[in-house]
Order: C-alpha cells, then sequence, then structure tokens
C-alpha cells in the first residue's frame, strides 16, 4: 500500500501542476499581469505548500532536524535538481530583471539565514537558535519582497496589451484544483517516502535533506517543467527563485515564529552549501541570461555529488 500510495502522489504532482500552470497564465493575461510575477507568487506559494505542511508540522512537533533540513535541502534541490532537470528539456531563459532583482533577493534570504547560525557557533556554542524575534524579521523580509512585487505589478500592467478572451471562473477553478493536486500528491509522495526511507533505519537529518526535500520539490520540478514545455519561461524561473524565497522568509520565519528551530554544525554545513549554490547558479546565469543543457548537466552532477555527500557522512 505504501508503494502505490507513492504512485498516486507522483500522478496528482503531475497532473495538478499542468492545470494549476494552464489556469495561472491564462489568468495572468486576463488580468494583464505578468507572468513572471504569477510565477514568483501564487505558482511559487503554491508549490511550496508541501514544505510548508512538512516544515511546520515538525516544528509543532520538535523535530528540529526535519523542520530545517527540508527547507534547506528543498532549496539546494530547486536549484540544482530541478533547474538541472528542466534544462534538458528545454533551455530556460531568464530576463534581466529576474537576475537583477529577484534572484539577488534569493541570495540575500540564505546570507540572512547563515547570519543568524553563524554568529552563535562563532561564539563557541555547539547548536545555534532560530528565535521568535528572528523568526519574525523573516517573515518581514518576505513582506518587503512581496510589497517589491506588488508595485511592480502594477507598473508593468500598464505596458500589457488588454488581452482579449474574457474573465472565465473555470481559471481560478483549475488554479484551487491544481493546488489540491499539488499538496495531496506532496504529501502522498512524502509520507510514503519516510516510510519507505525508515524501514532502512536512517536518521531524520539524512530523510530531511534526501527523501523529504526531493519529495516537496516535486511540485517544483513538475512545475517548472511543464511550464518550460508549455513556453513559460517566466513561470519556469520564478517558480524556483520564488520558492526559494517563499521557503526561507515564510516557512522558517512561521515555523521559528511558532517554536524556536535549533540548528546543529551538520545543518550549518547544509545552509552553507545552499549559500554556495545560490551563487554558483547566478554566476552560470549571468551569461546570456539562460540555463542550458550543458549548464543543466553540470548542476545535475553537483547535486549527485552533495547526495553522496551527505550520505557518506
Amino acid at each position: 500500500m505504501t508503494y502505490l500510495l507513492l504512485i498516486v502522489g507522483f500522478y496528482f504532482l503531475i497532473r495538478g501542476a499542468d492545470i494549476f500552470v494552464e489556469g495561472s497564465s491564462n489568468l495572468a493575461k486576463v488580468l494583464r499581469i505578468p507572468t513572471l510575477i504569477i510565477g514568483l507568487t501564487v505558482v511559487a506559494f503554491g508549490t511550496s505548500a508541501p514544505e510548508a505542511a512538512v516544515s511546520i508540522t515538525a516544528s509543532l512537533g520538535g523535530r528540529n532536524a526535519i523542520s530545517i533540513g527540508n527547507v534547506v535541502g528543498s532549496n539546494i534541490c530547486n536549484l540544482l535538481l530541478v533547474l538541472g532537470v528542466t534544462a534538458l528539456f528545454k533551455t530556460v531563459h531568464a530576463t534581466k530583471k529576474v537576475i537583477v532583482r529577484d534572484y539577488l533577493f534569493s541570495i540575500l534570504s540564505a546570507v540572512i539565514l547563515l547570519i543568524m547560525v553563524a554568529d552563535e557557533f562563532m561564539a563557541g556554542n555547539a547548536t545555534a537558535i532560530i528565535s521568535h524575534s528572528e523568526g519574525l524579521l523573516l517573515l518581514c523580509f518576505l513582506g518587503v519582497y512581496l510589497h517589491a512585487l506588488i508595485l511592480d505589478a502594477f507598473a508593468e500592467k500598464k505596458k500589457l496589451e488588454v488581452e482579449k478572451r474574457k474573465f472565465s471562473w473555470l481559471d481560478i477553478g483549475w488554479i484551487i484544483a491544481g493546488i489540491i493536486g499539488i499538496v495531496i500528491g506532496g504529501n502522498l509522495v512524502v509520507d510514503s517516502a519516510v516510510k519507505i526511507a525508515q524501514q532502512f533505519h536512517v536518521s531524520e537529518n539524512l530523510i530531511a535533506l534526501t527523501i523529504v526535500a526531493i519529495g516537496t520539490s516535486l511540485p517544483e520540478l513538475v512545475t517548472s517543467v511543464v511550464a518550460a514545455k508549455k513556453g513559460e519561461a517566466d513561470i519556469a524561473i520564478g517558480n524556483v527563485i520564488g520558492s526559494n524565497i517563499f521557503n526561507i522568509f515564510f516557512i522558517l520565519g512561521l515555523s521559528a515564529s511558532i517554536t524556536p528551530l535549533v540548528v546543529d554544525m551538520q545543518s550549518l554545513i547544509d545552509i552553507i552549501v545552499m549559500g554556495i549554490a545560490e551563487i554558483l547558479v547566478y554566476f552560470l546565469m549571468l551569461k546570456k541570461f539562460r540555463v542550458s543543457r550543458r549548464k543543466g548537466i553540470f548542476m545535475l552532477a553537483l547535486y549527485a555529488s552533495y547526495l553522496t555527500y551527505i550520505v557518506i557522512r
């Protein structure tokens, strides 16, 4: 039954992502909202729902390793696996605005998280704590980012041509149905994968960084691949960048606001790896503002190396 639920979860993820991208794209055109904004907000938040469910539930249960490892592992997975696999299907193009504003904000989120936990280790402590106040600070940074996106949406709306097709409630229905499918599929995949992994008696930290992280990143993976194949490059790249920003500022921020998160040395190393991955992918995208198939293969090789490292560790 566990393996059957895993397969059912994959189906819900794929089908949910397909109709979600379709509905979001149509709604963006009707409302004259740039698809990039939709990708950075609605799509990114929708595909981050599994991470939110897992991390917040783990935080409430005091399972810090899963709460933090899920977010950090998912962000690394988004950067190297999701973008890498998407590039295999079709070259992912990015606008200059994405690189200059949104991606730098993604790097900023990783740097802020690193600063929050590194100072306590530098003081000689064996662990670090992301406190209630630091959690609220992360949520404030999310508010600043969303404010910038809203202002940009109003500015860009005036430049776009009016869409001839009329508003349809069916588009809203597709978006809602897609989110429901993504959440159900993500939870089924994660729950089933964790049960299978536990049979092999591996640690929660390893489960969080591999099975849970990859499982909760499947919505981003499927959504970005589907969007790229449909020619919606803005949604494909915006989904990844927006998800990484939401994962740190919203999910970790809300989790720490509920209960302080304890970070150990292994998690600190993973956060450093996440920061390095952010900067590396940034420089890969600077040239011609795109992720080609060759770059995608290189990113997948890096992710395979990281997985090998944490398994050996």
